[in-house]
C-alpha cells in the first residue's frame, strides 16, 4: 500500500507530484491511500517505502481539461476526490478520450464537484460585501461562508477586481488579505473579527431598492440566483421580504402611472423631420452637431455636417467622415476629396456648386497607436443617421443623387444594392427622387491593381458627367489655371 500525503485540503501541485510518481511506478487506484496534513503512526506508514521511480523521464497522458476540472474538484469538501482524480488520471493512460465519455461513472462524479465548485466560486464572487475599517482608510473586510474551500482559488478575482483598496475576506476555515501589493493567506476567523456595518451599506440598501422591478419579480428564479443561506450576510436582505410583499401594490402603481414610451429607430430614421422657417439648414448643422444617436459619436471629434447651397441640383452623398475630415469638421478634404476634385473638373463640375455629405456624419475608427484606422460603419449606424440625412434632403431637395459607395446606396435605397448594379440600372431613394451610383474615391486609392484604379477613375469621372447631364443644369466652375491634380 503506497501513502500519499499531502500539506493540505487544496494541495494541488502536491497531489499533482504524488499522482506523476505513482504514474510512474504504474500503482493502481486501489493500493493508494491519501492524507491531508502529518503523519499519521500506522502500519501503513512504515510499509510505505518510496522506491526510486522506474522511469524518471515519464510523462502521464493527461488533458488540459481534466487539469483544470481537477484543480477545481480539489476545493471540494467530497473527501474521495483525491482518489477519484487519480482513478480518472490511472484509467486515461490506457483511454486518451476518457473525458469525452459522457455516461462514464467517474466522469459524471467529476463533473458534479466542479459544478457544485464553480457555483460556490460565482456566488462567493456575487455576496461578497466589504465593509470600511474604522481608522484604517482605505481598508475593507468582508465576513463570507462558502460552501467549499474556495478562499485561495478565488481570491486572484478580488485581486483584480479590487486592485486599489487594501482588503481581507473573512471565512471560517481561511482568510485572504491583501495591501495593494501581496496576496496572503491566513487562518480562519469569525464573524466576530468583521467590522460593523458602515455608512455605504445605508447607500448600498437605498440604491437596491431604487432597481427593484417589482414587474419582472420571479421568487423562484431570485432564489435560485440568491439562495436564503446567504440572506444572513447581505446588508440588502432585510429589504427582500418588505419587496416582494409590495411587489403587487408597486406593480398596480407602474402601470398607472406608466412613462411615455421610448422613441423607436423607426420612429426618427423614416420619420419626416420637422424643420423650422429661415435658414433650416444652418439650424440642422447646429442641431447635428449634438447628435449621440450612434455608438460611435462620442468616440469622434465631431459631427462632420454637409456642405453646399441650399438650392444646388445635384447632391453627392459619400459614405462617412474620415480622419481628416472628423478633425477638421468638413466633407471630403482628405486624399478621397482631394481625388474627388480633380474628378469633378474633370467632369466640369464645380464643388462650390454641389452640395457633399456623407450617409454617416460621424468617423467610425479603430485605434491602433497613434492611428485612427477606417471602420465601415454599421447597418444601425446608417439606419440612425438616415435621419438627418432625410432633413438634409427635405432642405436641398436635389433633382439628383449620386451616391458613391455601397454604404451611400444603402442610405439612399433603404436597401443594399451592388455597387456595379446601381451604377447600370440606377435606384430610387427614400424620397422618390432619382438616384445614381459610382465608385468611392476612398475605394479607388485602396485598389492595389493600378489598372483597375484607373478603370475606377475614368468610372466616376464619366458618373459624374452623366450626372450633370441630368440636371439639365450648367453647374461649371471657373478652375485655377495651374491648379495640380
Amino acid at each position: 500500500m503506497r501513502v500519499a500525503r499531502l500539506d493540505s485540503e487544496t494541495d494541488f501541485e502536491g497531489w499533482r507530484g504524488h499522482a506523476r510518481a505513482l504514474l510512474c511506478d504504474r500503482v493502481p487506484p486501489e493500493e493508494v491511500t491519501w492524507q491531508v496534513g502529518r503523519a499519521q503512526d500506522t502500519l501503513f506508514d512504515i510499509l510505505d517505502a518510496p522506491a526510486p521511480p522506474r522511469d524518471p523521464d515519464y510523462r502521464p497522458r493527461v488533458s488540459k481539461r481534466f487539469l483544470v476540472d481537477a484543480k477545481l474538484a480539489l476545493c471540494h469538501r467530497d473527501e474521495e476526490r483525491f482518489g477519484l482524480l487519480y482513478r480518472l488520471l490511472y484509467r486515461m493512460q490506457d483511454n486518451a478520450n476518457l473525458m469525452s465519455n459522457a455516461v462514464d461513472d467517474d466522469v459524471i462524479r467529476l463533473g458534479a464537484l466542479v459544478k457544485s465548485v464553480s457555483r460556490d466560486r460565482h456566488k462567493m464572487r456575487a455576496f461578497v460585501r466589504f465593509r470600511a475599517v474604522k481608522g484604517e482608510p482605505d481598508t475593507f473586510v468582508s465576513w463570507f461562508e462558502p460552501e467549499h474551500r474556495i478562499v485561495e482559488e478565488n481570491a486572484p478575482f478580488f485581486v483584480r477586481r479590487f486592485a486599489n483598496m487594501k482588503w481581507s475576506i473573512l471565512t471560517p476555515e481561511r482568510s485572504a488579505h491583501y495591501d495593494r501589493r501581496e496576496l496572503q493567506f491566513g487562518p480562519g476567523a469569525s464573524q466576530a473579527d468583521a467590522p460593523d456595518a458602515d455608512a455605504l451599506e445605508d447607500l448600498w440598501r437605498t440604491y437596491y431598492g431604487a432597481i427593484f422591478n417589482p414587474a419582472r419579480l420571479k421568487v423562484k428564479a431570485m432564489g435560485a440566483e440568491m439562495p436564503r443561506k446567504y440572506w444572513k450576510n447581505l446588508p440588502e436582505a432585510e429589504l427582500i421580504a418588505p419587496l416582494i410583499a409590495d411587489a403587487r401594490k408597486l406593480e398596480a402603481g407602474m402601470v398607472e402611472a406608466a412613462p411615455t414610451p421610448p422613441r423607436r429607430l423607426a420612429d426618427y430614421a423614416f420619420a419626416e423631420p420637422d424643420l423650422l422657417p429661415g435658414d433650416a439648414l444652418a439650424a440642422l448643422r447646429r442641431d447635428a452637431a449634438g447628435c449621440a444617436l450612434c455608438d460611435h459619436a462620442c468616440h469622434a471629434t465631431g459631427t462632420v455636417f454637409g456642405e453646399g447651397p441650399p438650392d444646388a441640383t445635384l447632391m453627392i452623398v459619400g459614405e462617412q467622415p474620415g480622419d481628416r475630415e472628423d478633425i477638421a469638421g468638413r466633407p471630403f478634404i482628405g486624399p478621397a476629396g482631394d481625388l474627388l476634385d480633380a474628378a469633378l473638373q474633370e467632369a466640369g463640375l464645380s464643388r462650390d456648386a454641389l452640395y457633399l455629405t456623407n450617409a454617416v456624419k460621424h468617423f467610425r475608427f479603430t485605434p491602433r497607436g497613434k492611428q485612427r484606422i477606417h471602420q465601415s460603419p454599421k447597418v444601425s449606424h446608417i439606419d440612425h443617421c438616415r435621419w438627418w440625412l432625410k432633413a438634409e434632403r427635405k432642405l436641398v431637395r436635389p433633382r439628383v443623387t449620386l451616391a458613391m459607395g455601397a454604404t451611400a446606396i444603402r442610405a439612399l435605397a433603404g436597401r443594399a444594392i451592388p455597387v456595379g448594379t446601381a451604377r447600370e440600372v440606377g435606384f430610387d431613394c427614400f424620397d422618390g427622387r432619382a438616384g445614381l451610383a459610382t465608385f468611392h474615391p476612398a475605394a479607388i486609392l485602396r485598389q492595389p491593381d493600378t489598372a483597375e484604379a484607373t478603370m475606377m477613375r475614368e468610372a466616376l469621372v464619366a458618373d459624374l458627367r452623366r450626372a450633370k447631364a441630368m440636371t439639365g443644369e450648367d453647374i461649371v466652375a471657373d478652375f485655377p489655371a495651374n491648379r495640380e491634380v
